[in-house]
């Protein structure tokens, strides 16, 4: 199963549901050659929303909602993505969550519903960006719940910042690919180093 935004970054999706987070968080423009924003006009947005509503559904089995992004909302889900970006950063640093606020991931209605076989679901509500964000929520609340949210991480280059799924064992991948940006920051910083060495001599 290919998620739109992410494969483009070549990435290994993340497990289940999550995928949809990620692959929502890799609609920016990223990559050399810098790939396109998926959420830079309603026809690109569209067409992503489309396949990773689709790949939710078979990773979820459950119905894909049919919903429609309009040009007002699209700021509204560019807002959405950035705000969770900044929190899964802030999450993947020491910084105090409380010093990194995003008001906006709190107007993400659900609702809780119990099932014929006796287990209770969460439910996307809203409407157009609304319902996106809170089905990304919820999936992220139950990667949570598993301890596999914390996983999920922004690549430490930022000129790169695609967020990929740490599957290390001890969880302590920064690079979504250590050849290609683990390597580039090195030689940065070897090369700044080198840098400021000449100039105290």
């Amino acid at each position: 199963m290919l998620w739109p935004a992410t494969d483009r970054y070549g990435l290994e999706p993340a497990p289940g549901g999550l995928a949809f987070v990620q692959d929502l968080l890799n609609t920016i423009s990223a990559g050399k050659p810098r790939e396109p924003d998926l959420l830079e006009d309603v026809e690109d947005a569209q067409t992503w929303l489309a396949q990773a509503l689709a790949n939710w559904s078979g990773e979820a089995r459950r119905p894909a909602p049919v919903l429609e992004i309009t040009a007002e909302e699209l700021q509204g889900l560019r807002d959405f993505r950035h705000d969770l970006r900044r929190h899964l950063q802030a999450a993947g640093t020491d910084a105090s969550p409380q010093s990194h606020p995003v008001a906006s991931l709190t107007a993400a209605p659900t609702a809780l519903r119990l099932d014929a076989d006796g287990r209770i679901r969460a439910e996307a509500r809203g409407t157009g960006w609304r319902q996106v964000t809170s089905l990304a929520m919820i999936e992220a609340y139950e990667a949570q719940c598993t301890d596999s949210l914390r996983r999920l991480k922004s690549c430490r280059n930022t000129r790169c910042a695609v967020v990929f799924f740490d599957r290390s064992r001890n969880n302590s991948g920064v690079w979504h690919d250590v050849r290609i940006c683990g390597n580039a920051v090195n030689l940065r910083n070897h090369r700044a180093r080198k840098r400021a060495t000449a100039e105290t001599t």
